[in-house]
């Protein structure tokens, strides 16, 4: 009896080991503010402050079986963690992205490149009905980009579940919209 209680606990010991070893890494915190007052022609504007705030998350770490895992929560301008992604490279595959919100992912990432003082070209002063690119879907979707291209060239492949739910929590699904999107593919 005692030679499996030893033998238990040695286990026990090396699982433990190996569970802190995989859960080292980085966490960074970045933010800013920026504030605006808008003017415009002939129309009516409210309040003309505007006081935006952005905070960042991103942490990074590399997993015993040499996985890399890569973390980014993004929090603007007051929503509710508007932008999250969890990437993990696997050697020899490439890079798994699970990404929620308008992080940029397939043909997203090509959403007005244009360069600006503000995010976007569109970011201040105009109205709402601005048609965007959106890709897959700006809820949450899977990104795989393989290792294994040619010099200079980079392929994406996303797939959203369900592109007009909303976003969810851990354990959640977005529930249903009533819609009649289904599911979203780039390439």
């Amino acid at each position: 009896m005692n030679k499996i209680t030893k033998i238990g606990a040695s286990a026990l010991c090396g699982s433990l080991a190996a569970i802190s070893a995989a859960n080292a890494g980085d966490l960074t915190v970045t933010g800013g503010v920026d504030m605006s007052w808008i003017s415009l022609d002939d129309e009516a504007t409210g309040n003309p402050i505007g006081i935006g705030s952005n905070l960042t998350f991103a942490g990074s770490g590399e997993l015993d079986n040499g996985w890399s895992v890569a973390l980014s929560v993004a929090h603007a301008n007051s929503d509710v963690y508007s932008n999250t992604n969890v990437t993990v490279g696997v050697p020899g595959l490439g890079d798994f992205r699970i990404s929620q919100g308008v992080s940029g992912s397939g043909i997203c990432r090509m959403d007005d490149l244009t360069p600006n003082v503000w995010e976007e070209a569109w970011g201040t002063g105009l109205g709402t009905g601005i048609d965007k690119v959106s890709g897959a879907g700006g809820g949450a979707n899977v990104e795989w980009t393989p290792t294994g291209t040619p010099d200079g060239l980079t392929a994406r492949l996303v797939y959203s579940p369900g592109v007009a739910g909303a976003k969810s929590g851990d354990k959640s699904g977005s529930g249903d919209d009533n819609s009649v999107q289904a599911n979203g593919y780039d390439i």
